[in-house]
């Protein structure tokens, strides 16, 4: 009991503790503490009995938190692929829960002007070598957030769509849009409740364990 209220407990230290040195200019802060919040959220997903895939997405988000830490372009990559992954972890998970719910035709919709509106803005200022892989990234990105909405409801929902702001804000400064005043705390902001929300969702999603036993007797021959 006392480490399923210290994990959390800590994860929310760290986040604080890196916004807070994203705010004053402390690199050193940021680089300590931004590598503690996946690993912190994931044992705190396996502590509270979350899926394989649940941690599995986290521990592909850590990689690709250490990743960008780096301002190398192949660390850029090697980054978006490690979330790209925690994405497909992600997209497998929501599947095996409830179909999609009523109006998730119209939300589909909203999700892909959205999509298609950011890439075909960005692309023209998008590095030439980073154009298609922002653009697939941004697809799967985008199919996780409208998966996490249609299938766990409103809190994942919520968490999928902030994942899309924080890479969003990611991609406009790749492109060299305007950026807003400190940068990084609102790409963290986004990012680290992202997170939060969709362990939150993935965790209030599962079946109460009578319901899991009497699925697994109906299947049982």
């Amino acid at each position: 009991m006392r480490a399923s209220r210290a994990l959390p407990a800590a994860f929310v230290l760290a986040a604080v503790l890196d916004l807070v040195s994203l705010v004053l200019g402390f690199r050193a802060g940021h680089l300590v503490t931004k590598p503690l919040l996946m690993p912190l959220l994931a044992a705190f997903a396996a502590r509270a009995g979350g899926p394989r895939l649940l941690v599995a997405a986290l521990l592909c988000g850590w990689g690709g938190d250490v990743l960008l830490l780096s301002d190398t372009d192949p660390a850029f990559m090697a980054g978006m692929a490690s979330f790209a992954a925690g994405h497909v972890c992600y997209l497998v998970l929501f599947r095996r829960h409830a179909p999609p719910r009523a109006r998730a035709g119209l939300l589909a919709v909203g999700y892909a002007v959205a999509l298609v509106t950011l890439v075909v803005l960005l692309w023209p200022d998008l590095p030439a070598g980073l154009r298609v892989p922002v653009a697939g990234y941004s697809t799967l990105l985008t199919a996780m957030a409208y998966t996490a909405a249609t299938r766990l409801g409103p809190v994942a929902g919520l968490g999928g769509a902030l994942f899309m702001l924080s890479d969003t804000l990611i991609a406009t400064g790749v492109a060299d849009w305007p950026q807003l005043p400190r940068p990084d705390f609102w790409i963290m902001l986004t990012y680290t409740a992202a997170q939060f929300l969709l362990v939150r969702g993935a965790l209030d999603a599962r079946p109460a364990p009578a319901a899991a036993y009497r699925e697994v007797r109906s299947t049982t021959p």
